[in-house]
């Protein structure tokens, strides 16, 4: 399965390092250089060494997109820190590249709920935060 993700950040990247050590073909877009380091600190060892494609580009361009390989992609993850250009990249890739399976991260619970009822498939963190510290704090002790 060929597996892009755009945001190497410590969600992306942690992604990107199980995903290819799962024997997936995973492609890195990011706009900062020094991101590719944490790949290769995740790994032990170079990212391409490995197996893993890394492409330096703004996700919000198309030809930066192209470049890393969104045409060929089977799995999209838009995982930047960025709920705009994580959801807008998402349904590019579901909309004008047809890439099967997409996923974007976003924060804010109530954008990612209404993309979720719109056919975007979210995954929030923080809404996962805030049911996970409710069950464990103020669950009844009784």
């Amino acid at each position: 399965m060929f597996v892009l993700i755009v945001g190497a950040g410590r969600v992306g990247s942690s992604v990107a390092t199980t995903a290819l050590q799962a024997g997936h073909t995973v492609s890195v877009l990011d706009e900062d250089p020094l991101s590719h380091e944490r790949l290769d600190m995740e790994l032990g060892q170079s990212w391409e060494e490995a197996g893993g494609r890394f492409t330096i580009g703004t996700a919000m361009e198309l030809e930066a997109l192209r470049e890393a390989g969104v045409e060929e992609a089977d799995v999209f993850i838009a995982s930047t820190n960025g709920d705009n250009t994580n959801l807008v990249v998402a349904q590019v890739a579901q909309r004008r590249f047809d890439v099967p399976r997409v996923v974007a991260r976003v924060l804010d619970p109530r954008r990612a709920a209404w993309y979720q009822e719109q056919g975007v498939n979210t995954i929030c963190g923080t809404a996962i935060a805030i049911e996970q510290l409710e069950a464990a704090a103020l669950r009844d002790t009784a």
